[in-house]
């Protein structure tokens, strides 16, 4: 039996877009709740300035550039539910067991060290299936709504994650505690993905005969060039986002803040993330990839915003900044997911996500080398890339609005 003649979803479209909502809300708690509390964790453990950065910028950058293999593999093999059980299971594993790294002696920092870069790239190998699975549940109710719902649900974990961390560290004193019970909400995660199978199935993905012959030998027809324009405007948007570890650094080093408000203002952010996928989700449903366009212009208010230091212009800027993430990594994906044939979109975003992980890496550093010189001349160059990442999503609306022969 093929994978197109499996069992029907037994679920409604709304149904199965709240189940991976809720799934991603549960994985969400874990990871988030790890990642803000990754650094002060590798220095306990005897971690430098510059090994911290080393280890979660390789682990950011797996993340994202992993998915390049993943989802070409997720395609090829129709195996989108066991990628994506992989992916969520080394979260769900590697996080938990941090707890036991200042318990081990001086293999601790190394053994936390791989569990960082070990559950980024479970990340890698989850997220393009997942985001095939999401994509074919939503299509019925329309992208933008179905996966800023999504978005939405993921960000409440995202937000309660890390306050659950400083909550569980304020009243132990001590970091292991959190991280070990992180493994609860780990455990629901892929309690209610497995439940979510046994209820969709396998996903019935229509094949677009991706295959051409060129003097005798068969090879898949290349992604659509409007697909590539887009891929290169969001890299461009990517690059211009200052990460929010350049924004904290900023808010302690001047003294905005004092450092315990740093994790309650980034959860700020997050829920502001989930407000904007939602917002630009319905209205993508009604203009389509127009909303897009205010991407770069939220992208290119952050430096001038975050980088103040006066609190309320601060505080605005990373509201921004959350606006646009959620953005980014909601309502972008409904795009790809109309600018690709349904059986290339985990290849699809693999490459997206290759793309935008080689964008972040070159955007983090120009933006910290700026940052340490001059916050005039990092807030110029961010606008003068967003004005190409403008161009570029302009190009990518109009080629898009032309007759898909593919199709």
């Amino acid at each position: 039996m093929t994978t197109d003649q499996q069992q029907a979803p037994t679920w409604s479209p709304w149904r199965a877009v709240v189940g991976f909502g809720v799934v991603s809300l549960a994985a969400d708690m874990v990871y988030e709740g790890a990642r803000s509390i990754t650094g002060p964790l590798l220095a306990s453990l005897g971690a430098s300035a510059v090994l911290v950065g080393l280890v979660t910028g390789a682990g950011e950058t797996a993340a994202l550039v992993l998915r390049l293999v993943f989802g070409s593999l997720a395609d090829r093999t129709r195996h989108y539910w066991g990628l994506t059980l992989i992916g969520y299971a080394l979260t769900a594993i590697c996080v938990p067991l941090l707890a036991v790294t200042p318990f081990v002696g001086g293999a601790g920092l190394a053994l936390a060290c791989t569990l960082v870069i070990a559950e980024r790239t479970g990340k890698a190998i989850r997220s393009p299936s997942k985001s095939t699975l999401l994509a074919h549940a939503a299509a019925p109710i329309g992208l933008g709504r179905g996966l800023g719902v999504h978005k939405a649900l993921d960000q409440v974990g995202a937000f309660a994650g890390p306050l659950l961390v400083a909550g569980l560290i304020a009243a132990t004193a001590a970091i292991w505690p959190a991280l070990a019970f992180l493994a609860v909400p780990g455990a629901v995660a892929i309690g209610l993905l497995l439940w979510l199978r046994g209820r969709l199935g396998e996903p019935v993905i229509k094949t677009s005969e991706p295959v051409r012959v060129v003097r005798g030998r068969r090879s898949r027809i290349p992604l659509p060039a409007r697909f590539y324009w887009f891929a290169a405007a969001a890299g461009a948007t990517t690059a211009g986002l200052v990460t929010f570890g350049i924004i904290s650094f900023h808010l302690v080093r001047e003294q905005v803040v004092a450092t315990p408000a740093v994790p309650v203002i980034y959860a700020a952010a997050m829920a502001t993330e989930a407000v904007a996928a939602l917002a630009t989700g319905w209205a993508f449903d009604h203009v389509h990839g127009r909303v897009l366009l205010l991407l770069p212009l939220l992208v290119a208010a952050v430096p001038a915003l975050a980088f103040s230091n006066h609190l309320t212009t601060a505080l605005i800027g990373i509201l921004v900044w959350g606006a646009a993430g959620g953005i980014q990594d909601s309502t972008v994906k409904a795009l790809v997911a109309q600018l690709v044939a349904p059986d290339r979109r985990a290849t699809a975003y693999g490459v997206f996500a290759a793309i935008q992980g080689a964008a972040a890496l070159l955007g983090g550093g120009l933006a910290g080398a700026l940052y340490s010189r001059s916050i005039p001349a990092l807030i110029a160059v961010i606008a003068a890339t967003q004005v190409v990442a403008l161009a570029l999503l302009m190009i990518t609306l109009r080629r898009s609005d032309r007759p898909n022969r593919a199709s």
